[in-house]
């Protein structure tokens, strides 16, 4: 005789104010758990690239304010542009360059930004370079 044999007949306790735990919720404190949360989201964001921001020159600067200038001039006829500008990067260094080709709705001269026809604003020290076939930037 073993000295659990007077206890090994007897019916499995159950408890009177609980009920018993499904199976489905039982399997799920064994599941596995991320134990370095964020981790690939950090991976990810430290192997994104960004693009250093572009100082333009002295002369580079003037070529652009005349562009603005005839833009300026002639918005009245709204003029198809493109629009190149840099967008500084939230969390790294760096930041992006993107392309915007419309028109400008306004410019807003002591604020130093220009409204698009889709009501983006670029301010005038992001914007890297401005083409239009509509108007003659060929003598710049």
């Amino acid at each position: 005789m073993s000295k659990y044999d007077d206890i090994i007949t007897l019916p499995h306790y159950e408890l009177k104010y609980h009920k018993r735990m499904s199976m489905e919720s039982r399997s799920a404190q064994f599941a596995p758990f991320a134990a370095l949360t964020g981790y690939n989201e950090g991976i990810i964001e430290t192997s994104r690239i960004t693009s250093k921001e572009k100082i333009l020159t002295e002369e580079e600067k003037n070529i652009l304010d005349r562009k603005i200038n005839l833009i300026l001039n002639h918005l009245e006829d709204r003029p198809e542009v493109k629009i190149k500008y840099f967008i500084k990067d939230k969390l790294k260094n760096g930041g992006e360059y993107r392309e915007f080709v419309g028109v400008i709705k306004k410019i807003n001269q002591e604020n130093l930004y220009i409204v698009l026809d889709n009501n983006l604003k670029i301010k005038i020290k992001d914007i890297i370079d401005i083409n239009s076939n509509d108007l003659k930037f060929d003598e710049f």
